[in-house]
């Protein structure tokens, strides 16, 4: 072979690496399957590879890249660059957004859920926090607020929550115990499992959940307005990935965020219309608890908890005060605003 043919080979296998290099392959952890809670995840992935004619690509993993309770540590170590986690799976480590997940905060529809969220994503407490991880908070997940699906004779007074058995996590699990119930915090996925085998008698999720994780087939009866709260559950991004990005790939996740995010809300929207026939197929009972029963509900949990975490934050140097007028006066706009 002579030194031109050497040459033009040289050349051609140099353009190859360097077309390789010039694409962006990211993995994103995620659980459980496709569902509306993942539907944002999945339009980003596709409008990023379009915007990008395909040189930035993320292959979307439920459950085959970490545990959902492990994704953070992962995002941590750089073992993928993007996944969705809870707050309350580890509300230790991700302290200022849980937040969010006081019981009785008043958000009242997704919209609503998406204005508070990402004005708490913003704040420097919370950018300062996530950077421990190596983590970007990218968007949030956001959730109706969460009802009981449970077994036997329906809970449709606040005395029938005593003793209670309740799957709830966070906020909402605080806000039970405080009315007597025992609430553990199992994971979503093993949410079933533990309601067919009786280690609890009912669930608390948003409705989409009950129906993936299939506790909405166990169930008898359905709370529709108990209405206590809901799970924060944000997406984020591994910093040194993020940072490594091309201006132009860094421009089409950026962009792709508030789209995925509208085709997130249009998506649940359809399966909120359609739950009430959901409820009916399944032969699940709905059960609407009294305004009074709400109330007490509400001055039994919603002050002491708010007042204790925001004692807890201060305590250790976290704006906690500062956090929760964030969310009450956010929530105020967005209502005034129509949202």
């Amino acid at each position: 072979m002579n030194k031109y043919t050497l040459g033009a080979v040289a050349g051609a296998l140099t353009c190859t690496f360097a077309l390789q290099a010039a694409a962006t392959e990211w993995n994103v952890s995620v659980w459980g399957k496709r569902r509306a809670f993942t539907e944002h995840v999945e339009k980003l992935a596709e409008l990023v590879s379009e915007k990008t004619n395909g040189e930035f690509t993320m292959n979307i993993s439920y459950g085959g890249l970490s545990k959902n309770r492990e994704n953070l540590d992962g995002i941590s170590i750089g073992a993928f660059e993007m996944a969705q986690f809870c707050a309350g799976y580890h509300a230790d480590k991700n302290r200022v957004i849980t937040v969010l997940e006081l019981p009785f905060l008043g958000v009242e529809n997704l919209k609503q859920e998406v204005a508070v969220s990402n004005a708490v994503y913003a704040h420097p407490a919370a950018v300062e926090e996530m950077a421990q991880w190596n983590a970007k908070l990218l968007m949030t997940s956001p959730m109706p607020q969460y009802n009981l699906v449970g077994t036997g004779e329906p809970r449709d007074t606040l005395a029938k929550f005593a003793g209670m058995r309740v799957r709830a996590t966070g906020g909402i699990g605080n806000a039970f115990e405080l009315v007597g119930a025992v609430p553990t915090s199992v994971t979503s996925a093993e949410a079933y499992q533990a309601m067919e085998s009786g280690v609890v008698d009912t669930v608390a999720f948003a409705q989409h959940a009950h129906l993936s994780f299939g506790t909405i087939n166990q169930a008898d009866w359905w709370t529709a307005n108990l209405n206590p709260g809901t799970v924060n559950c944000p997406i984020v991004v591994n910093i040194d990935a993020y940072d490594s990005l091309s201006d132009a790939e860094r421009e089409a996740l950026d962009s792709s965020v508030p789209e995925a995010i509208d085709h997130y809300l249009a998506n649940y929207g359809e399966l909120l219309k359609r739950w009430d026939t959901v409820l009916e197929e399944k032969g699940v009972e709905k059960v609407m608890l009294s305004d009074d029963a709400i109330a007490e509900f509400r001055e039994k949990a919603a002050g002491p908890i708010r007042d204790a975490w925001i004692a807890d934050m201060e305590g250790q140097g976290l704006p906690g005060q500062e956090l929760y007028d964030l969310v009450e006066k956010t929530l105020a706009d967005a209502k005034a605003s129509g949202s």
